[in-house]
């Protein structure tokens, strides 16, 4: 498993949101972002593999991006927000970091998770 997944669980049917694209960047030290990896929400709403289960992090400043728009968009709902991005800092480069997303046409939330 990477070390940096997400859970996507689309609050508006109270269930997780198949299908949703990810795309996870680490920022530079010259202030740029590097894609390291992407995917798509598996059927349980997970991206698991972002990453490779070896893959080394660094402490750093990373940032999930998850295209939300195609998924209201398959569901034939328009959406406020055609993005979400979340910044989150990796202090500890040993721990696993788990980031879900909390999703509805309208509003969205996020939390560390385990």
């Amino acid at each position: 498993m990477s070390p940096i997944t997400t859970h996507v669980l689309d609050i508006s049917l109270g269930r997780p949101a198949a299908g949703v694209g990810v795309a996870l960047s680490v920022q530079g030290q010259d202030g740029n972002w590097k894609l390291l990896g992407r995917g798509v929400t598996d059927s349980d709403g997970r991206a698991r593999d972002l990453l490779s289960s070896d893959a080394v992090l660094l402490p750093a400043t990373y940032r999930l991006t998850f295209e939300t728009s195609p998924y209201f968009r398959s569901r034939n709902l328009t959406t406020f927000f055609p993005h979400v991005e979340i910044t989150f800092a990796v202090a500890d480069a040993k721990q696993h970091y788990h980031v879900p997303l909390l999703l509805s046409p309208f509003g969205y939330s996020t939390y560390r998770g385990s």
